[in-house]
């Protein structure tokens, strides 16, 4: 604080406190519904000059000066409250929720990150590996949504990923569906949806997560991004939230849906269609329900289940189901700068054996009939007490444990590479909620020793 403010008498300095606590709201009349918050402010603000001219004035000042810098903030265009996360809503994202927040038409938003890998020259056992480092514009993201009324709504994202179709890139939808809204506790989605699993799958936004990249067992286990067509239910009551679908399904063997390679020893990724062509002999059921009493605390699960076969017929004549049951238990914790996630994971799948025939799978290429993992994390945002900052700065720690191949049918071996196990140390700058830049180490390490380090630097954005 200055100290040119002192030389005035303390009841003259009460009467210009008060004439610029009136005067702030006219300065930001134009912001945002936002203003609401610092008006309300300023209000306490002039009840302690009136209760107190005197004893409260060097308080009072440094609490003006702080509102002046948001309402400034504001004035300047910024989107999100000083000292805030931004919000999301409807189960999405705070990018892809802004289409809940239109009166009516259109909203777009997006996101994207940059990401740098640095690899190790050697594995764990000191053999020579060749993976070349590289710098990829992982992801462009457009977020398109059109409110018709305050009763239905399209929401959409695309997705521009590894920067062109010329090489390795590729433009899909994310999602793109209908919300009917009837009210807070029972809403209808139809459309192509995000499966309602894990964390990251729906809030995927890189301001939003921590690590330069997604958790493995959200990619390995959880296939992030995991979208089917489909349609279902979901709603809020007090301190319940929840999502019920029926979609499609993964589909684990190959060539019976558009685009999914199927099951394999690394998981259940290659069995997503992506929303294309996708097989409809065999649909899934999901569900997910998340508890927050307060206090920056959630807790919830989620679960997929159903059949995978979709029809297809072994070699020999036996047809396969594939019923294949994942589900995971999660808790959070977000509050006073600390941010804290843990979360379990198991999928269970029937008729391996079938499938490891039709896909021609041998020894220990076998897909796994249990697979689990899970993972904790711990960020803590060095900045947070500072009031009124918008800035983050926030060293995290994530430690992750998973096995494609916990178990196999009889006659298959397990790949001792399956058992893995990542440390992530890291840090991540944001100068504003929306922007991040996050740099960390990976030490990655497996049964068979051929797990490879590598340092990770993003750079993410959400708009």
């Amino acid at each position: 604080m200055s100290t040119h403010y002192h030389v005035f008498p303390n009841r003259f300095r009460a009467v210009l406190l008060a004439a610029l606590l009136m005067f702030i709201p006219v300065w930001a009349a134009d912001a945002d519904p936002r203003i609401e918050a610092l008006e309300q402010e300023i209000e306490e603000l002039r009840a302690l000059i009136e209760t107190d001219p005197d004893g409260r004035l060097d308080e009072l000042e440094r609490r003006l000066m702080q509102l002046a810098e948001q309402v400034a903030d504001l004035k300047a265009g910024d989107t999100a409250p000083a000292g805030s996360e931004p919000v999301s809503s409807g189960g999405l994202g705070p990018a892809a929720s802004k289409v809940y927040g239109v009166g009516r038409g259109v909203s777009l938003g997006g996101y994207g990150e940059m990401l740098y890998e640095n690899y190790d020259s050697t594995d764990e056992d000191g053999s020579p590996v060749s993976t070349r480092d590289q710098l990829d514009f992982l992801r462009a993201i457009i977020y398109v949504g059109y409110k018709f009324n305050d009763r239905i709504l399209f929401n959409s994202e695309i997705e521009f990923e590894h920067a062109t179709t010329g090489g390795s890139g590729e433009v899909s939808v994310e999602f793109a569906y209908l919300d009917f809204l009837v009210r807070e506790s029972f809403n209808v989605r139809a459309g192509m949806v995000l499966m309602p699993v894990g964390f990251v799958n729906e809030l995927h936004e890189p301001p939003v997560f921590l690590g330069a990249r997604r958790p493995y067992v959200e990619q390995r286990l959880l296939p992030t991004t995991w979208r089917e067509n489909g349609a279902g239910f979901y709603g809020e009551h007090g301190q319940l939230s929840y999502r019920a679908y029926m979609t499609t399904n993964l589909a684990a063997v190959d060539g019976v849906s558009g685009g999914a390679s199927g099951f394999s020893s690394s998981g259940v990724r290659g069995g997503r269609s992506k929303g294309s062509k996708s097989s409809a002999e065999d649909l899934a059921f999901s569900g997910r329900l998340d508890w927050q009493p307060g206090h920056g605390i959630l807790l919830g699960a989620s679960f997929v289940s159903g059949n995978t076969g979709q029809s297809a017929v072994t070699p020999g004549g036996e047809s396969i189901d594939g019923r294949t049951t994942m589900f995971d238990i999660h808790a959070q914790y977000h509050r006073n700068g600390i941010q804290a996630r843990a979360l379990f994971v198991d999928t269970e799948i029937e008729d391996v054996a079938l499938i490891n025939e039709f896909q021609g799978f041998t020894g220990s290429d076998s897909v796994g009939e249990s697979q689990s993992g899970w993972y904790g994390e711990l960020g803590y945002d060095l900045l947070a007490s500072r009031t009124g900052s918008r800035r983050s700065l926030i060293p995290y720690l994530r430690y992750e444990s998973y096995d494609t191949q916990e178990a196999v049918p009889a006659g298959f071996s397990r790949n001792p590479a399956s058992e893995v196990t990542v440390t992530t140390v890291g840090m991540a700058w944001k100068p504003i909620p929306q922007v991040v830049l996050k740099a960390d180490w990976n030490e990655i390490s497996n049964e068979a020793g051929t797990g490879v380090d590598q340092i990770n630097v993003a750079l993410g954005f959400l708009f």
